[in-house]
């Protein structure tokens, strides 16, 4: 029996808590995606179709801070940056979809960082 990639098991798991998982206006979704050396955020309005506020690893102004930091300190900057950003729109409650990992890690420092400045979820 072949054995399932671990990205196809990610998909799968992605899948079923998104069965569950919807943002509105007044609770969107805060969707995580990490690849290798990066991670991306973004707070989503499922009942519009758009996305409200994103940062990543890759934006210009997160990218002068990270020289020299490792994933796991780039990942709770990227929260911080997020959660300060969504707060500038009015927004302080979302609803987290770990996109399918395991809340460990970099998933855990970011979440970490967006509540500690200011984020409920």
């Amino acid at each position: 029996m072949a054995r399932i990639s671990r990205n196809k098991a990610r998909l799968k798991r992605h899948r079923r808590v998104r069965k569950n998982i919807f943002g509105i206006a007044e609770c969107p979704r805060l969707c995580v995606f990490r690849s290798l050396d990066e991670i991306y955020a973004q707070v989503i309005d499922d009942t519009k179709g758009i996305t409200l506020v994103s940062s990543s690893s890759i934006d210009h102004e997160v990218r002068k801070k990270i020289k020299g930091l490792k994933k796991m300190e780039r990942a709770a900057l990227v929260g911080k940056l997020l959660a300060e950003r969504a707060k500038s729109k009015k927004i302080t409650k979302v609803v987290f979809d770990r996109g399918g990992y395991k809340y460990v890690g970099r998933v855990k420092a970011f979440a970490d960082a967006a509540r500690e400045a200011g984020l409920k979820f």
